[in-house]
């Protein structure tokens, strides 16, 4: 089976079977997806059975510790690093900003970081706070008309070798290009600089082989890729053992402890594993049994990504005929991620509204990407309208929200 079973899919996740939500066509994925089965199942287990203190010589802790160690473990299978290179926090807004004061610690007078203006500001404001601090703070500008990223403009940020970090998205969360994230890393460490990748737009179409990419820091949100509301952050080794510890001081020796000031949210890190459970699911159905986790990573990523890209073509096709609006970023589905946002010229809230009562649920505004649209020179206060899906989004979904837009538009 090398297409994918969308009957299957939908299976995995309850939100399909709940009224109000059956008969509705759910177009902001990228505000958060719905949660597959089995992270609900072991997060109201964990409630239920394992809500104590971890690790304790008792049955309920000692399964608690295990679910949340085995968390940890899959997932960094899945993305090709050690599982202490992988770490939870509360959001990766919270996790760039402890990253941030690490590295305001480390770095030596003179030396710089580099931000896009492509960046949600979850992966821009805390390094940009750094320049109040006396780190010089360089910006690698997106071209205004189409939002592009290019490299090219990245190479004279580098020429001096004083920058000693590039921090960039693998995707916006509104122009939505994939950008060349091995070749920027190359860039980079070419010259000297780390890199810090937010994935929390890439993620969900599929967990990046980290490895593979060869990025210092890859950061996203699991409850965008079917689960909990918690960050996930892989950090290799080299670089998480050089920054400053950010943790208690006596959990300095152990990496995944390091940049968790506080307590960790154990029941969300323990559902955390129900998004390998599913990817794993996923895999076996479509494709049988294989032992190694990387190898069915890949396989499920191109799976999602095979979907994504052939039911977000016609909405692209759609959008870019028309000539009252504007569509942000590219027209190819092959080249972006399926989140769509689209400047109406006019308030784009009540065309959210106006789509809601036709059982579209979307939503629009700036979406915390105030500086991408600003340079686009997008009217903030009228904003864009965003259609995102996700592998789940069918084919009929998607005629729908066409149909309801030729209506409301």
């Amino acid at each position: 089976m090398t297409s994918l079973d969308m009957t299957f899919v939908r299976r995995q996740f309850p939100a399909f079977a709940v009224p109000g939500l059956a008969d509705k066509a759910f177009f902001e994925n990228a505000g958060g997806s719905y949660a597959c089965a089995p992270v609900i199942d072991r997060l109201t287990r964990f409630y239920r059975e394992r809500k104590v203190q971890p690790y304790a010589p008792y049955a309920a802790a000692t399964a608690g510790g295990a679910e949340m160690d085995e968390a940890r473990a899959r997932l960094a299978a899945y993305m090709g690093i050690g599982t202490h290179e992988l770490s939870f926090g509360p959001s990766t807004t919270a996790n760039t900003y402890v990253l941030a004061q690490a590295f305001r610690r480390a770095l030596l007078p003179g030396e710089a970081i580099v931000v896009t203006d492509q960046d949600h500001e979850a992966n821009s404001g805390p390094w940009r706070r750094l320049g109040e601090e006396g780190v010089e703070i360089r910006e690698w500008k997106i071209d205004p008309a189409t939002g592009h990223l290019d490299p090219e403009r990245l190479n004279p940020l580098l020429a001096d070798g004083r920058v000693r970090l590039v921090c960039f998205p693998h995707c916006s969360n509104v122009v939505a290009e994939i950008n060349p994230v091995a070749e920027i890393v190359a860039m980079a460490h070419e010259a000297g600089a780390m890199t810090c990748v937010d994935g929390v737009s890439y993620a969900p179409h599929g967990l990046p082989d980290v490895d593979a990419l060869g990025t210092d820091i890859y950061l996203f949100s699991a409850y965008k890729v079917f689960g909990p509301h918690q960050g996930i952050m892989a950090i290799r080794e080299g670089l998480g053992m050089h920054l400053p510890n950010q943790g208690h001081w006596f959990n300095g020796e152990t990496l995944y402890k390091r940049f968790t000031p506080g307590g960790p949210d154990h029941a969300q890190i323990a559902a955390s594993a129900g998004i390998a459970d599913y990817f794993d699911a996923l895999h076996d159905h479509h494709f049988g049994a294989e032992p190694d986790a990387r190898k069915r990573g890949v396989r499920v990523h191109d799976l999602m990504r095979a979907q994504e890209v052939a039911v977000c073509q016609p909405l692209l096709d759609y959008l870019n005929d028309r000539n009252d609006l504007r569509l942000i970023g590219p027209a190819d589905a092959a080249r972006r991620a399926p989140t769509v946002a689209v400047d109406l010229g006019r308030a784009a809230e009540p065309v959210s509204v106006a789509l809601a009562a036709r059982g579209i649920n979307c939503w629009a505004g700036d979406f915390f990407a105030v500086r991408p649209l600003t340079a686009m020179g997008v009217d903030l206060e009228k904003g864009v309208l965003r259609l995102s899906m996700v592998h789940y989004t069918s084919a009929e979904d998607v005629a729908r929200l066409i149909a309801a837009l030729d209506e409301v538009l």
